[in-house]
């Protein structure tokens, strides 16, 4: 055992002492990136001055480091691909890569990795690229504190910011992402995170992702974008410690869940959105101490999602707190604060004495007919309510908070 670790060491050790180090700028011998890529061998590092390279499509099918001084500029003057990685523990560092090719056939990105593993992304400026930074296949990579922004005004004619497909153990940590189609797109990824991203400003998702479990996504910043988050028939998904905000318009939302099962949804902040929370088929899903504030609806738990837990929460100043559209209810209400419960604590153990019933019968008259609201506020509306909490009879019976809290939790 002895002898075979230290033949590793050796050729550990061969192997590095042989690795070199090119410095590719316009005064050096070597001017072009694609040439230093040519003459490079596995485990060398390449060094770019900071200057503009008009170069084509960079393939990098070898495990180099590529390291950018000061930002040089790959510029792939809208025809190419302008990074493409074909080999493993690639790291490419440090670059301003902007004017990727667009294409309907064709994902082009401005970094794209090809069935590789170990691969690091970080550091770099991405600017007016189809896709930003895609994987496919990815295997262990990282794709850290890089800056992507696109400003493509339709769907069509832009990718998205951080895309993988068909992935396991990535790490999308501290990018930001804007103006692109979906801020960060996973597709049949597993067993990865996406921590202390912003996402803002994108035409359609924040974070859009299908057919991915096991995933964890922690302390993200998804503001202002088309439609908010979707995460879509997946299962064991952990989402603690985000901002959903400013997602307004017809059919958007702070976060859709749609056909998920067994996930947690804790300590987020969902506020000014048109819905906070769509749900619709998802199961078995713990939310507890979120903070919904200043949505039109905090919740919309549609009438096809079973054991479903909402305690521990916060809703205050949201125009509706709950809104569904059946009337069995198959999910559990209990602890949360309402700024809109209206009971007593006789007993001063800081839970209402009374159960509150989130759902207003205003609230179900406009999700059937949203031209009822504008009768918002007015005084039939406000009677109707008041009338239907009294003697119940058209919203859920069974959908209430038995235990309401008399004071906010956090």
């Amino acid at each position: 055992m002895k002898r075979i670790t230290s033949i590793s060491f050796l050729l550990f050790f061969i192997y590095t002492s042989e690795a070199k180090t090119l410095l590719v700028g316009k005064q050096q011998a070597v001017k072009s990136v694609q040439q230093a890529i040519a003459i490079a061998v596995n485990g060398d590092t390449v060094l770019v001055e900071a200057g503009n390279y008009h170069e084509k499509n960079l393939v990098i099918n070898k495990t180099i480091f590529l390291i950018g001084l000061n930002h040089p500029v790959l510029d792939g003057d809208h025809q190419y691909e302008i990074i493409s990685i074909k080999a493993n523990a690639v790291i490419v560092d440090g670059f301003k890569i902007i004017h990727s090719g667009v294409s309907s056939i064709e994902d082009f990105a401005g970094i794209k990795i090809y069935n590789c593993r170990d691969v690091v992304i970080r550091n770099n400026i991405l600017e007016d690229t189809f896709f930003g930074i895609y994987t496919q296949h990815g295997l262990n990579c990282t794709i850290e504190k890089n800056t992507l922004i696109a400003y493509s005004k339709q769907e069509q004619q832009s990718g998205n910011g951080i895309h993988c497909w068909k992935g396991d153990s990535m790490r999308i940590i501290a990018n930001s992402i804007s103006g692109h189609r979906d801020g960060i797109y996973f597709e049949f990824v597993t067993n990865s995170v996406i921590w202390r991203n912003t996402s803002f400003g994108n035409m359609r998702y924040g974070l859009h992702f299908m057919f991915s479990n096991n995933d964890a996504y922690i302390t993200n910043i998804f503001k202002s974008n088309g439609a908010g988050v979707a995460v879509m028939f997946s299962n064991n998904v952990k989402m603690f410690h985000n901002y959903f905000e400013e997602n307004w318009g017809d059919g958007s939302y702070g976060l859709l869940l749609k056909e998920i099962s067994d996930s947690y949804i804790e300590n987020n902040q969902f506020g000014k959105n048109t819905t906070g929370i769509l749900m619709e088929g998802a199961s078995r899903i713990q939310m507890e101490k979120n903070s919904f504030l200043n949505n039109g609806w905090a919740m919309k738990i549609q009438a096809s999602c079973m054991d479903v837990t909402v305690r521990k929460n916060i809703f205050i100043a949201n125009t509706f707190d709950v809104g569904t559209n059946g009337s069995l209810v198959l999910n559990n209400f209990n602890g949360n604060y309402w700024d809109k419960y209206e009971g007593y604590d006789l007993n001063k153990n800081k839970i209402g004495d009374i159960p509150y019933r989130p759902v207003s019968l205003y609230s179900m008259i406009v999700e059937k007919n949203p031209p009822a609201m504008l009768l918002f506020r007015s005084f039939i509306t406000a009677l109707m309510d008041k009338t239907e909490k009294i003697l119940p009879g058209i919203t859920p019976e069974n959908l209430k908070d038995e235990h309401p809290m008399m004071k906010k939790l956090f």
